[in-house]
C-alpha cells in the first residue's frame, strides 16, 4: 500500500517537505532543531523546508522564549495550491480567448480521445437545440456519469433528439427521457454518427473512446439527408 509520504508528494509536496510535515503531525509543537534530530534531517535544510511549508499555509509557528515552535496546520490547506492555480487559470482563460480568431472558421476537423473527448462532444451538441443520430448504442449515456442529469435538464428546456439504433437497445434507459424519439434498424454498428448544427461527429466507445468532429455545413446537410432517409425506413 502506498505510504503517506508518497501520497503527499502526489498532492504537491516534495519528498522532504512531506517528511517534515508528517513529523510535525506526529510530534506536535516543536522547534526546528529538535524536529531535525527526530526525523534525521540536516538542521539548515529542516528550517528551509519549514519556511516553505509556512508559505504554503501548511505550517504555523509561535515564539516562546525567543524560539520558534512549529506545528502543522489543518491538512485541508493542501488544497490551497490547487485553488490558487484554479484562480490563475480562470483569469488566464479570458486573455487567451481574446487572441482567438475573431472570424469563425468555415470548416475544421478535430479528433479527440477518452472520456474527456466525449465531454467535449457533449458540450458542442448542447449548444444546439436538437440533434439526430444513427448507429446509436447508448454507451455515451452510460460512460458519462453526468449525462443522465444533463439530458433530463435539456428535455425540460425543449431540447429534442431523434436517434436510430439497433433494436437490441430497445430497453435502454436513455429512451425513457422526454423529447428523445427513437426508431430501430437491425444494423450492427460500433460507430455512432451524430448531426447537430453545421457539425457531424463520429464516435466509437470501446476500451478508449475515439471522437471525430467535422465542422462543414455541406457535409452536415448531406449526413442529415442520409439520416432522414434512414428515419423513413426505420421502425
Amino acid at each position: 500500500m502506498e505510504n503517506l509520504q508518497e501520497k503527499l508528494k502526489k498532492a504537491g509536496l516534495t519528498g522532504n517537505e512531506a517528511k517534515v510535515y508528517l513529523g510535525l503531525l506526529k510530534f506536535g509543537s516543536i522547534n526546528g532543531s529538535r524536529l531535525a534530530k527526530k526525523i534525521g534531517m540536516d538542521r539548515t535544510l529542516t528550517y528551509q523546508l519549514l519556511n516553505n511549508l509556512v508559505e504554503k499555509g501548511l505550517v504555523s509557528y509561535i515564539i516562546k522564549e525567543h524560539k520558534k515552535y512549529f506545528e502543522s496546520s489543518d491538512p485541508i490547506n493542501l488544497l490551497n495550491s490547487i485553488k490558487k492555480k484554479e484562480t490563475f487559470i480562470r483569469d488566464l482563460v479570458p486573455e487567451l480567448k481574446k487572441i482567438e480568431q475573431m472570424e469563425e472558421k468555415e470548416q475544421e476537423i478535430n479528433l479527440y480521445e477518452g472520456v474527456e473527448g466525449m465531454r467535449t462532444l457533449m458540450r458542442e451538441i448542447i449548444k444546439e437545440k436538437s440533434f439526430c443520430s444513427f448507429g446509436a448504442t447508448g454507451r455515451a449515456y452510460d460512460t458519462l456519469y453526468e449525462l443522465p442529469r444533463i439530458t433530463k435538464e435539456l428535455a425540460r428546456k425543449g431540447f429534442k433528439a431523434r436517434i436510430i439504433m439497433n433494436s437490441k437497445y430497445k430497453e435502454h434507459k436513455m429512451l425513457e427521457i422526454k423529447n428523445i424519439e427513437a426508431k430501430f434498424l437491425n444494423i450492427e454498428s460500433e460507430a455512432t454518427t451524430t448531426i447537430f448544427g453545421d457539425k457531424v461527429s463520429i464516435h466509437m466507445i470501446k476500451e478508449r473512446p475515439i471522437i471525430i468532429i467535422i465542422k462543414n455545413k455541406d457535409i452536415a446537410n448531406t449526413y442529415r439527408n442520409h439520416f432522414e432517409f434512414l428515419w423513413k425506413i426505420a421502425k
